[in-house]
Parts: C-alpha cells; structure tokens; sequence
C-alpha cells in the first residue's frame, strides 16, 4: 500500500501474471475477513 507508483508500474509491465495473482490475493483477503467475522 504505500510504494504505489513503484506498484502501478510493476502491474503494468506485468498485466497478465499480475491479473491472476491480484484475484488470488482478493480471495485470499476475502476468506480471513469472513473467517475473523465468524470466529469473532
């Protein structure tokens, strides 16, 4: 979250792996949300 330029231009030159890897990690992100939720 904080070195967004640097991000933003890493996505860019990567766009078709980066693809995959953000929606894993949205899942990811997602699942310990819902666990914390229900757990808490």
């Amino acid at each position: 979250m904080q070195k967004q330029k640097e991000d933003y231009s890493f996505w860019t030159k990567y766009k078709q792996f980066a693809g995959n890897e953000i929606m894993l990690y949205i899942i990811m992100v997602i699942g310990i949300i819902l666990g914390i939720i229900i757990f808490s």
